[in-house]
Parts: C-alpha cells; sequence; structure tokens
C-alpha cells in the first residue's frame, strides 16, 4: 500500500445510526478478503494517534529512507525556514463595548450556545482574518515574494486557513499588483486552487470557481516553468501528492503540525535547475510544530542533523563567506562607490585586474587559481542569497553582493576560468545583478564597459588586438587575450583539426612561460598578439573553401605525399574529397556505423585512385575523418 498513513485503518466496529448497520474501516475488509497476503505499507509520513497508527497496522520499519537520507544523495534540496508572524494587537479600548455587545446578543441563549458562540467568534480563522491582518500580510508578502525572485526565479504557493481567507488574501495581493491578476484561467500570474459549490458559495467566491478539468489547466501552467502562473493560494488542494519542482517557497497561514506540516514543505524540495532549496515562510506560528514533526520523522534514521533549517544557517553561511570575500579577496581594493550604478561599471575593470593578479598561478586545467577560486567564492555567496536574502542583514549588503557578482559574471565571460561554467550558473549570476538595472547593461556589454570597440566581424582583427595592448589594466588584458584566442582556435578546430591542434600547442606554451615567470605579462600580450594575426592569416588559399583547406592540410601532414603527388594534384583531391563527403553524408552519420563504415570505404577508394602513397594512407583516412 502507497501513501499507507491515509487508509489502511478501521478495524474497530462502528454503528450507523441511521441504518443500524456494523461498519468497519478499509483495512479491516482487505485483510478479510485477503487472509494470506503479506501487507507492505509505504510512506513518507507515517503517523502515530489513538485510532490510527502506521505502525500497529503493518509492523517495525523495513527500512527508512528520510529526507537528510534524501539530501545526502542529493535526491531533494535542503529546506529552510523564516519566521515572519504576523502579531494581532487587541483594543483595549473597545474591549469592554465588545463583551456588552456579545451579552446583548446572547442574553437569550443558554450557558453552551453562548459558548458556542465564542468558540466561533474567537476560533483562530477569524483571529487570521481580523482587520487590517490580512493587508499587513498582502503587503509583506509581495515585497517578500519579489525580493526572492531577484535572486531566484521559481514560483511559489501560499497556504491559507480557510477558503474564506484564501479569497480574500488574494483580493489583498491583487489590490496592491492589479496587473497579476485575470479572470482568464489562461492568464494572470496569481490564482486561487480550491474546491467550490456554485449553487452555496457566496457571490465573491464566484470568479474562483473551478471543475476538474480547470484545475488541471491550472496545474499544467503551474507546473511550466516557462508560463507567468508563479502564485497560487490553496487551503487544502495541491499539499500532498503534488510536484511541481520550479516550487520552491511556501508561505504558510494555517496551522499545520505532524505529517500533513511535512508533507506540506515538501512541495519545496524537488530538484530543479540551479534552485539551492525550498524555503518555508511561517506566517501563524507553525515552529514549534515544525522542530516537533522534524523530531517525529527522523528518529528513526538516528540522526541528529535536522532536515530543516530552523536557525537560519544559509544566513550564517552568507554573511561569513562575505567576510572571506572582503578580506581575502577585496583587501586594498576600495569599491566603497560600487552603490553608484556608474561608478560600479568604472570599478569593474580595476575589480577584474586586482582579482587576476592575487594568485595567477595555474591549476590543472590552466586556469588562474585566484580567479578560480573567487568564483567558487562568490557562488557559494550567490546559493547562501537564494536561500536567505530576505532577511534583513542580507537586504543590509545586497548593493555589494550584486558589486562581487557583476565581478564574477564579468570574469566568466572575459578569462579563461569561467570557460567550464554551466549556463545556468552565468544565468543565476546575471539574474543577482537586477537591482542595478545600469550595471547590469554594463555587464552584458563588457567591451564597451572596458572601452573596447568590439568588431563585428571578428574579435581579432588588428584594430582590436591594438586596444586591447593598449589597455591599463595588463593583467585582465592577457587573460581576455587567452580567452578569445582559445575560443577562436575552439571555433577553428570544428573545421579544421590539424590547424586547431598547431594554435593549441603554441597558445599553450606561451601560457606556459607566462605562468612560469619566463615571461612578463606585456611580453605574453605580445606574444599572444602575435598568434593571433597568424590566427588571421590561416586562411584558405586561393580557390580552396574552408572545408577543402581543411582537407587539403589533413592530407599534406605526409612529406610523402607532397613529394609524390605535388600540391597541384592534393588540391584536386581535397576538393572532390569535400564534394563527395558532403553529397554522402546522412543524417546522424557521426552516430551511424553503417553510413560512417560506408564514408571511409570511399575515402579510401579515392586516395587509391588518385595514387596516395600507400604506406600513408591509414594516417590520411583517420585524420580526414
Amino acid at each position: 500500500t502507497d501513501e499507507a498513513h491515509r487508509t489502511q485503518y478501521g478495524f474497530k466496529a462502528k454503528l450507523d445510526r441511521t441504518t443500524g448497520k456494523t461498519k468497519y474501516g478499509l483495512a479491516k475488509y482487505m485483510r478479510d478478503s485477503l487472509p494470506n497476503a503479506i501487507y507492505l505499507g509505504m510512506t513518507g509520513t507515517p503517523i502515530s494517534q489513538e485510532d490510527k497508527d502506521t505502525q500497529a497496522v503493518f509492523g517495525s520499519y523495513v527500512d527508512v529512507y528520510d529526507m537528510i537520507a534524501a539530501q545526502s544523495d542529493e535526491a531533494v534540496v535542503p529546506v529552510h525556514y523564516e519566521s515572519r508572524i504576523i502579531e494581532l494587537e487587541f483594543n483595549e479600548a473597545e474591549k469592554q463595548a465588545l463583551m456588552d455587545e456579545f451579552m446583548e446578543i446572547t442574553e437569550d441563549e443558554d450557558t453552551d450556545s453562548q459558548n458556542r458562540t465564542v468558540s466561533n467568534l474567537t476560533r483562530l480563522e477569524a483571529l487570521a482574518m481580523a482587520d487590517g491582518r490580512l493587508e499587513r500580510q498582502a503587503k509583506d508578502l509581495v515585497g517578500h515574494w519579489e525580493l526572492r525572485k531577484e535572486s531566484l526565479p521559481g514560483k511559489a504557493m501560499i497556504v491559507a486557513i480557510s477558503r474564506e481567507a484564501a479569497v480574500r488574501l488574494f483580493d489583498e495581493i491583487t489590490a496592491l499588483r492589479p496587473e497579476w491578476q485575470s479572470d482568464d484561467l489562461t492568464q494572470g500570474r496569481i490564482k486561487v486552487v480550491m474546491t467550490g459549490n456554485k449553487a452555496s458559495d457566496p457571490p465573491h467566491f464566484q470568479p474562483h470557481q473551478t471543475d476538474k478539468a480547470d484545475r488541471k489547466l491550472l496545474e499544467k501552467r503551474f507546473k511550466d516553468e516557462n508560463d507567468e502562473l508563479e502564485l497560487v493560494i490553496v487551503r487544502d488542494m495541491w499539499l500532498t501528492g503534488f510536484d511541481a519542482p520550479p516550487v520552491h517557497t511556501l508561505y504558510v497561514d494555517k496551522p499545520m503540525k505532524g505529517h500533513g506540516l511535512m508533507q506540506a514543505i515538501a512541495r519545496t524540495n524537488r530538484i530543479w535547475k540551479d534552485k539551492p532549496g525550498g524555503l518555508v515562510v511561517d506566517y501563524i506560528g507553525i515552529g514549534e510544530e515544525l522542530k516537533n514533526a522534524i523530531r517525529q520523522y527522523t528518529q528513526a534514521s538516528g540522526t541528529t542533523k535536522s532536515p530543516v533549517d530552523v536557525s537560519g544557517e544559509a544566513l550564517k553561511i552568507l554573511l561569513d563567506t562575505l567576510d572571506v570575500i572582503r578580506k581575502e579577496f577585496f583587501h586594498g581594493f576600495d569599491y566603497s562607490g560600487h552603490k553608484d550604478p556608474q561608478q560600479a561599471l568604472a570599478l569593474l575593470g580595476p575589480a577584474m585586474e586586482h582579482i587576476t593578479k592575487l594568485n595567477p598561478e595555474a591549476d590543472e586545467r590552466g586556469r588562474n587559481k585566484g580567479v578560480k577560486e573567487y568564483l567558487d567564492q562568490v557562488t557559494k555567496l550567490t546559493k547562501a542569497q537564494a536561500l536567505a536574502g530576505t532577511h534583513a542583514e542580507a537586504i543590509a549588503v545586497r548593493d555589494e553582493i550584486a558589486f562581487f557578482q557583476a565581478v564574477r559574471v564579468s570574469l566568466i565571460k572575459l578569462t579563461r576560468a569561467g570557460t567550464r561554467e554551466s549556463r545556468i550558473e552565468k544565468q543565476a549570476a546575471l539574474r543577482q545583478l537586477v537591482a542595478k538595472g545600469v550595471l547590469v547593461e554594463g555587464v552584458q556589454d563588457l567591451y564597451r564597459t572596458l572601452g573596447l570597440e568590439k568588431p563585428d566581424i571578428s574579435v581579432l582583427d588588428e584594430s582590436f588586438l591594438q586596444q586591447i595592448s593598449e589597455m591599463p589594466t595588463k593583467n585582465l588584458a592577457a587573460e581576455l587575450l587567452q580567452r578569445l584566442i582559445e575560443d577562436e582556435v575552439k571555433a577553428r578546430s570544428r573545421k579544421n583539426v590539424v590547424q586547431a591542434k598547431e594554435f593549441t600547442k603554441k597558445l599553450e606554451e606561451a601560457i606556459n612561460k607566462y605562468r612560469n615567470r619566463a615571461l612578463t605579462t606585456v611580453q605574453v600580450i605580445e606574444e599572444l598578439i602575435q598568434l593571433a594575426k597568424e590566427i588571421n592569416e590561416a586562411k584558405p588559399p586561393e580557390g580552396l573553401t574552408d572545408e577543402e583547406f581543411a582537407f587539403y592540410q589533413a592530407l599534406v601532414q605526409n612529406e610523402s605525399a607532397v613529394r609524390e603527388l605535388g600540391h597541384p594534384t592534393l588540391r584536386a583531391l581535397a576538393h572532390e574529397l569535400t564534394d563527395k563527403l558532403r553529397k554522402s553524408a546522412t543524417i546522424n552519420w557521426q552516430t551511424r556505423k553503417s553510413a560512417r563504415a560506408e564514408m571511409i570505404a570511399m575515402i579510401k577508394v579515392l586516395l587509391a585512385r588518385h595514387r596516395y602513397p600507400p604506406d600513408a594512407q591509414k594516417e590520411a583516412v583517420d585524420r580526414v575523418v
């Protein structure tokens, strides 16, 4: 039985007062029907209550795989907790008037009726919807969510205490952000998802009435990372058995505990892109219940570690990492003008120069160690900000973090150290810079920011190389040249393997001499510029296309072939080879053995027909392929 905590109960008899029949639960009927079966229960949240106890029904645990184990395996992301309780204040001045009014209304009722009325009027639901509370909550939630989205794209769920509270909170939020709302199910950034009854529900519920098909449509929209629907307000729906990986935030304004609470927070811990973790935002005071639930559902694993960060560990990591970056990477560098966008742009070049000089030694991949260490620390800072960026301490330093991230993005774009960064990491870093529109623009057009005119056709043209050689930030100029030449060689390698190998070797020799202090920064710039000019001049001779020249270079690697056949014959052979290979190339020929075999056979026949030296044929075929 999957989700075994739900239905496997009911061994005690219950008398139906209407029919007089005795009824049992599903567990009793299943065991009567299948007396010899072995019963195995699977659940993420076993329960232990007076009338419902999962272990009592199924026996002791066979195996436990809890949230902590799943986090260790990176099957789910960690969850963090943030308290933002909206406090209520009782109006003492009106206290007696309220009591008098209550007594007057209920003077004809007996004590039991009065107690029921008191209970109804003071229910937590009524308190949750007290005058002004939802308005304050909506204002806080909108600000919090907009701040969350600065550091992390994705979606959020809001859990309301009742359908009435859900509708009223929706009205308060859309009053603040009317552009988020739409009456069309296929549009709008916020929706209420709840059950309803058209016949009995009040008029203000009607705009939120949905049938099963409507909710399926909303579910599809909510799970689609590219759909604008990013906030849903629910009471019970979608809190269990509902997976939407882009969800990373759960706003809770409903009393929850035990298995229900653990099921709900699991909506935020699904793996998705660069999502570093989920966040539970508490508006009603579930902190103690959360701690109790965590104890209940991790005790079987015998660990003291918590699957939910309730102590603000992410904020500590953020502040500690920030301190490391300040002291280890920017010590002695004045970036105090970073809060002004124009000054921040002017600081980018000198800041990158400063980082590249810290530890220019190469790592095992030939990357500047100081730059790589800086990238790693800012990545750590960025992840911590995505988890704890809404805390007051984090908000106070967001401009400083944005500057460090701008430097990181710039180094990724301009140096070899960033060539292996993933596309997701680059997008995540750029997203962090929304606090300064001008700074984002500068980071996206780095050449202009550094005073360079990026040419339209090739980054390695003469005037551009001259501009680089005149850059005042020499270490950055050297890193930039390495990156540009490496990119150009990589682009050439897709068409001309022989040429790419030759230039790669020359680039590595120059960089190794520079790293070993055999060349100064100025000398390595000169050597790299000379290499760039060689690459520019290494173009096909007249009469040969890029592809024909690539095959020609593959064929002339063998000296005996040049001696015996001569250049005109080899040029003609390269031309015919290119033509025949282009015509014989079929879809997915790179992965289809039969297609590759036919092409290899054709190459061999062609080389033999042109009397290519047989001793060098195998090597020539390999190079051509």
